[in-house]
């Protein structure tokens, strides 16, 4: 089958490789689009997969072509969406309901053979159907989507909430529809890039603008959100949370980023800094607010490229040109 290869450190191609076959508990998935996320560009750097080569492609949705022995769940020609985590279910972090932090922590398309390919294996406990007035290639969403809910446990928000979200990519804008959907006062949204933050004033914000600075709030705001991993956006951010605050840090940071924090601040007006990593039992939720349109995928989605073009998706993804960039086999 033809797949994207992430061979090296800087090179990705594609190529054919051997095609899949399910274990016992498996399906083969015939995917229908893959998502480009951060994560790959840190693969693609060096960083998060163990080892390379690898094939990558964490966010997928298809229709389930082969199944193992041992399930019953599913059959060809359901289609679904697809959980990338893969946990041991031993560690004390997976016995203490932590699955997300596992100490043999793994995930498809970081660890092992992802979506960004003709077909895909997946465990079918990782696998959610799509109803019927769902289109298979919008699916490959589920799964930002749930750590965008992921994302919004963390924070516990409360009703009334001023937010401020940092990035209007395709992470921010699912913040944006959450917190416009979880009861916030207001949603102010901040980026550099004009096409995205126009998008931002699309789905409806409260204030949108390169800089905070240019919003009117003095007093800062209650939940402030980092949805980019930008070094100078998350000192910033750090610097705009009101008193009793929330900041969490969504963005996936480079491994070298490094901001600092004002200690008697966080203690004197008792700021909250957390973080959220990936997905924990936010997967079939966020299939669910998917399926009920939380999301407008053909505002979220900007570019759908072939399979044979995904060293130029993944340049175009890097660039910070579009929204979600989906590659379709």
């Amino acid at each position: 089958m033809k797949a994207a290869v992430i061979e090296s450190v800087g090179k990705a191609v594609v190529t054919e490789v051997p095609d899949p076959a399910p274990g016992p508990r498996d399906v083969v998935v015939r995917v229908a689009a893959c998502g480009l996320c951060g994560t790959d560009l840190h693969i693609l750097q060096g960083e998060f997969a163990p080892e390379l080569p690898i094939v990558p492609g964490h966010e997928f949705a298809g229709e389930v072509v082969a199944v193992g022995g041992g399930v019953t769940e599913m059959t060809t020609g359901d289609r679904v969406a697809v959980d990338p985590s893969l946990y041991c279910h031993e560690c004390r972090y997976c016995r203490t309901g932590h699955n997300n932090l596992c100490e043999r922590w793994a995930a498809i398309g970081v660890t092992t053979a992802g979506g960004a390919a003709e077909y895909a294996v997946a465990p079918v406990a990782n696998c959610v159907k799509l109803p019927d007035h769902v289109r298979t290639q919008d699916a490959a969403l589920v799964e930002p989507l749930s750590c965008a809910v992921r994302g919004y446990d963390v924070l516990r928000s409360r009703l009334g909430a001023h937010v401020l979200i940092y990035g209007s990519g395709t992470m921010g804008l699912m913040m944006l529809e959450l917190a416009k959907r979880t009861g916030a006062a207001s949603v102010d949204v901040v980026d550099v890039n004009p096409e995205r933050l126009e998008t931002a004033r699309r789905l409806g914000v409260s204030g949108a603008a390169a800089t905070p600075d240019e919003l009117d709030r003095p007093q800062g705001w209650d939940l402030v959100v980092d949805a980019t991993g930008n070094a100078a956006a998350i000192q910033d951010g750090l610097d705009r949370v009101a008193k009793a605050g929330t900041f969490l840090q969504f963005g996936v940071a480079d491994y070298a980023t490094r901001v600092t924090i004002d200690p008697y601040r966080i203690y004197n007006q008792e700021i909250t800094i957390t973080g959220s990593m990936a997905v924990l039992h936010s997967f079939e939720r966020a299939a669910e607010l998917f399926a009920n349109g939380v999301l407008d995928p053909d505002v979220l989605i900007s570019d759908r490229v072939p399979l044979d073009r995904y060293p130029e998706a993944l340049d175009r993804f890097a660039s910070g040109a579009g929204r979600k960039i989906v590659v379709v086999p």
